[in-house]
Parts: C-alpha cells; structure tokens; sequence
C-alpha cells in the first residue's frame, strides 16, 4: 500500500451488527477522516448491513457474532500498518487521520485512542445533554490519567504491537479493557485532542445514571479479577430497559 518514504497506510475495522442505517455515513466519515483502507466485518446482520456497506467500504468480512471476533477478523483481512477499530455507530471528522500517523511515526507512541463526543438526541431534556456532556469530558479523564481506553474511543495501534500483545481476546465482555491493559504494558500511548462522536443511544434508552454506574462498576470488578463470562452474564441481567 506504500512505496518507500511514505506514511505508513491506516486501515480502519468497522465491526457491524445490524447497522444498515448507520453503516453508510460512519464508512464515508472514515473516508473522510483520510483512512487508506476501510473493512466492515458483519456478524450476521439480518437488516443488509452488508448490502449496505458493500458499495463503499473497501472490504466487506463476514464473521461469527461477537465483537472481538469481528474485530479479529477485520485485522486478518487488513492490510495497513496501523489498525483503528470503530464502532459502527460512530463517526470521524475530515482529516483527523494524519494525527494517529504523527502520533506513531513522529512521536514513537504504539498506539492509542481518541477523546469522545457524545452524540445526543436533539429532543432529549437539558438535564440529560449536560449529563452526557459531563459523562464523555470524564471519560476523557479517565483515559488521560490511567492511559485506559474502550472501543467508544476508537482504539488505533501498531500492527505488530497487535500481534505482539494477541490481538482481541476472544471473551464475551471487556475486550477493548483488556486490549488497553495489554497495549499500555508495552509502551507509551496516547489519547489525541481530537475527537470521534459516538452515538448516546445506549444512554439515553437504558437511562444515563444507571449505564454508567453498570458499565463503570463491571469494569472495575473485570480489572479486580471478575471473570469476562460473569461480568457479561450481570451485563445481560442488569442491563436497564
């Protein structure tokens, strides 16, 4: 993908399930963004994800369900130096690429993640725009003072430090927590200024207060010694709704 002196090329792993209304637009901004690759993995949409990526992303993967495996696959399939997994329901903004390249090529970091944005229905209260503003500005100081970042950031790392460190664990729940810990072992990260809007969806449906504190409180039992299967079995017990 590159010739010599070049930038090392970035490909970007969208793993997908169910996501045909959104698909389209997040592969455009990712186009936008200034990837040199962009591969959607399907883990069996039933809506025409797929269809719906084909005409353009680069690469369409299909994959058993379950996010670290579509992952997995996606970085199988990928050809770039730099791998950046994204959720399907969140976007980039133009240009924000070349500053992972700078962050790895110019700077020495293995890797790391984005600040987030919270994209929150228009209608929603007052009260529930700021919580989720405070919400997205604490996850971002979360990932600056422990260096711990979650797939909502949009995690981005060498190719070879992926491979190094075992790429996703294939558990049901914390992959991203993990593939953090492991990546931060190696070396220096970083979490860039610029950010990625991820949807709010998951908030504002399941109540914000109680998917924080849920969410918060089974990552802290995972890096306690919690084990990933029981951390997703009280996931799908307490989940709010």
């Amino acid at each position: 993908m590159t010739g010599p002196g070049s930038a090392l090329p970035v490909s970007v792993i969208i793993p997908a399930l169910n996501e045909a209304a959104t698909i389209a637009a997040t592969v455009r901004s990712v186009r936008g963004a200034g990837a040199d690759e962009v591969i959607v993995v399907d883990g069996g949409s039933e809506d025409g994800t797929s269809d719906a990526a084909r005409p353009v992303a680069d690469v369409v993967v299909s994959s058993p369900p379950g996010r670290a495996r579509q992952m997995n696959a996606g970085a199988r399939a990928a050809k770039g130096a730099i791998l950046l997994f994204l959720h399907a329901d969140t976007t980039m903004l133009n240009g924000s690429i070349p500053s992972i390249r700078q962050a790895v090529e110019q700077e020495g970091f293995l890797g790391g993640a984005f600040r987030v944005r919270l994209a929150v229905s228009p209608s929603a209260p007052p009260l529930r725009k700021a919580a989720l503003r405070l919400t997205a500005r604490m996850i971002g100081v979360r990932a600056r003072l422990f260096r711990a970042y979650t797939g909502d950031q949009a995690i981005f790392l060498r190719r070879d430090v992926f491979e190094r460190i075992g790429a996703y664990p294939e558990i049901p729940l914390m992959e991203d927590v993990e593939l953090s810990r492991r990546l931060t072992r190696q070396g220096r990260t970083v979490l860039l200024p610029v950010p990625v809007t991820t949807s709010a969806r998951r908030w504002e449906t399941h109540g914000t207060l109680r998917t924080i504190l849920l969410m918060w409180g089974l990552r802290l039992a995972y890096l306690l010694g919690m084990p990933p299967g029981r951390c997703a079995e009280l996931y799908g017990r307490r989940k709010p709704g």
